[in-house]
């Protein structure tokens, strides 16, 4: 018998193959019960058991893909072979998308979402990798709309349950950085513009580094913040050639978007350099103002961690107090005694009983500029104090002891007059 098998009726082995009707059966030579009947396929379970199914209840019907699915599957290789990514993350990308389209939610989803999910699992992938590659970069390649593709994001990182590490802030300034077009020269980039890769990227990491010590980076974008960064750093490297130069030329330039918040951004990165150069005693006779600090970027950067950990003390440290970090920015050929020579002279010219102002604390923006919110209209009261109040509530009115025994006496009054029966 070929396979081996037992009939179901007598276990004979004993099965041999009859043609009837030119459709093979299976027929146990001892009782003649036919055990198998010629179908078109058959389930893994039921090809044990040499029993064949129809064609919707075998596996087939499981294995069968969607068009939407091979569409879907083909544009996660192609953005993986785009971006020139490893066959790893080529075949995880493809897995990610494989499982979240069991979900009836993407399964059922419009085919905008399906082509943002296809830039989704892409995303994932790379960052679970520590690739470089950002969210707007995906939105660029398959026009998608970002405030979608976030979502979308959000979404199946929750229903997939993914572990999703956030981008190393270094690595994405080096791969953004990397994307200007201010390092060679050409027709369009005017020689007196074109700077050095290596010192420009080392100058605005140390300014993003200085944007993240000052809560400017935290719960935003990262891009507006690097922009601004690699602005301030091309214009510091040549002051004299570029301090005319404005943020929207230099995009412009390097051939990149200008982010809409990059110029708050700016603002806000120039007026921590401002409260850093207050600290520097050669900075201070200078009276700098936004567009004159950036030549002076260098000697700030250089003692960054001294200025930030001094302009955090400001406002809680008593007035005179020096230290040593202190007395070593005051510069060459001021020592310790024409410091405070210095400040007791300052002093003198105040009024009596006055102080120099404390200078302004370095704040996180949300709370130098708080939002505003609006205040709900308090609900209007409709109590008269005319209302009756019922036995229950009554005692937690009751203040005295003296109030509780009237109070008694009253009830038992009351009790009184309604137990006496009505005259005939």
């Amino acid at each position: 018998m070929p396979g081996g098998g037992r009939c179901p009726d007598c276990g004979s082995t004993e099965l041999v193959e009859d043609s009837h009707y030119s459709q093979n059966q299976l027929v146990c030579s001892d009782c003649g019960c036919v055990v198998t009947e010629g179908v078109l396929t058959t389930t893994y379970t039921d090809e044990g058991n040499l029993r064949e199914v129809t064609y919707s209840r075998s596996t087939g019907e499981n294995e069968q893909v969607s068009r939407s699915q091979q569409r879907g599957l083909r544009r996660v290789r192609d953005l993986c072979r785009v971006l020139q990514l490893p066959p790893t993350f080529e075949d995880t990308a493809v897995a990610y998308y494989q499982q979240a389209y069991q979900h009836s939610g993407i399964r059922a989803a419009r085919l905008q979402k399906k082509e943002v999910l296809v830039g989704c699992c892409v995303l994932i992938t790379c960052r679970q990798r520590n690739w470089p590659l950002t969210m707007g970069t995906i939105c660029t390649l398959l026009y998608a709309d970002l405030d979608m593709f976030s979502g979308t994001y959000m979404q199946m990182v929750k229903l997939l349950g993914l572990d999703v590490p956030s981008l190393c802030l270094v690595d994405l300034v080096k791969t953004y950085c990397s994307s200007f077009k201010l390092f060679e020269a050409s027709p369009s980039v005017p020689a007196k513009y074109v700077e050095d890769k290596e010192k420009m990227l080392s100058r605005t990491l140390q300014l993003v580094e200085l944007a993240d010590e000052t809560w400017l980076v935290t719960g935003r974008h990262p891009l507006p913040v690097i922009t601004a960064a690699t602005f301030l750093a091309w214009q510091s490297l040549r002051p004299s050639d570029r301090l005319t130069c404005s943020l929207a030329r230099f995009c412009k330039l390097a051939n990149v978007d200008l982010p809409y918040p990059a110029s708050s951004r700016l603002q806000e990165l120039l007026a921590v350099l401002l409260r850093l150069a207050e600290q520097l005693a050669w900075l201070q006779v200078l009276k700098l103002d936004k567009r004159s600090v950036v030549a002076h970027i260098g000697d700030l950067l250089q003692h960054r961690h001294m200025l930030v950990r001094k302009a955090f003390r400001d406002g809680t440290a008593e007035p005179g107090a020096l230290d040593a970090g202190e007395e070593e920015l005051q510069g060459p050929g001021q020592g310790q005694g024409w410091g405070r020579e210095d400040r007791g002279h300052g002093s003198l010219d105040l009024p009596a009983g006055k102080r120099l102002a404390s200078p302004a604390l370095l704040l996180p923006p949300c709370m130098l500029k708080p939002p505003k919110r609006v205040c709900p209209t308090p609900p209007v009261s409709t109590v008269t104090g005319d209302e009756n109040i019922s036995d229950s509530e009554i005692e937690q009115y009751l203040r005295t002891p003296q109030e509780v025994r009237d109070f008694q006496r009253a009830q038992a009054a009351r009790r009184a007059a309604t137990s006496v029966p009505n005259p005939p």
